[in-house]
């Protein structure tokens, strides 16, 4: 047993959605799990890899992505495909949110398609925070924020003055469409952001609102 709480919280978010998953695919064929990139999910993926999962069942894909190559040290896809995708989990179908279209505002029909294909509802849906209060790639200074958080589309292309590369988000009403969501974040700052976003309701500012009126399960180390 870790004495690390955030490998600790790791472990239970992912004993959590692996019993999420044993659930559902118990009364379906297939299940799919929405993860988020950066370094807070990386023991999280890795501690769900080791899990008895029948991985070859389970579909992942991620709440958005940079509009960067497969391979580049910031892909959220590479972060899954290292930490996740390993083992047995290596069976999993993984659905990235690139494509080979130049930017994401020409790839976005192609990636919703895609993704509209999948088994949604999702089992799971693992959601970080930024400092800002985004989740997702919903940024409060994101231009697209509005379309965002309103479009039926699976899908939006995003351009953000705070974020170097453009990125592809999948928008709220998708990432709405689960039987659970969880939130994974670390750190006091957040705790603080959390608390704030707790006490309003304008989701232009903190984006993250958009899914605290939907049970949500929060997991949080210092």
């Amino acid at each position: 047993m870790t004495s690390n709480p955030r490998e600790a919280l790791s472990r239970q978010l992912a004993e959590a959605v692996a019993e999420a998953l044993r659930a559902d695919l118990a009364e379906s064929e297939r299940a799919l799990l929405v993860v988020s990139g950066g370094s807070t999910p990386v023991p999280f993926f890795e501690a769900l890899a080791s899990m008895a999962l029948p991985w070859s069942r389970i579909e992942v894909t991620l709440a958005d992505e940079r509009w960067v190559e497969a391979s580049a040290d910031d892909s959220n896809a590479r972060l899954v495909r290292d930490h996740l995708l390993q083992g047995a989990a290596a069976e999993a179908r993984f659905v990235p949110l690139i494509s080979a279209a130049a930017t994401p505002e020409e790839g976005a029909a192609e990636v919703g398609e895609r993704i509209a294909a999948l088994a949604w509802p999702a089992s799971a849906v693992i959601l970080g925070m930024g400092g800002d209060g985004h989740t997702a790639s919903l940024f409060p200074d994101s231009r697209e924020l509005e379309l965002a958080l309103s479009t039926a589309a699976p899908v939006v292309a995003v351009r953000t003055p705070s974020q170097p590369q453009p990125r592809i988000t999948l928008s709220a009403d998708r990432l709405h469409q689960a039987h659970r969501h969880f939130l994974h974040m670390v750190g006091e700052e957040k705790r603080s952001v959390l608390a704030r976003a707790l006490g309003g309701d304008d989701t232009r500012k903190l984006p993250i609102r958009a899914f605290l009126a939907c049970p949500l399960g929060i997991y949080w180390a210092p």
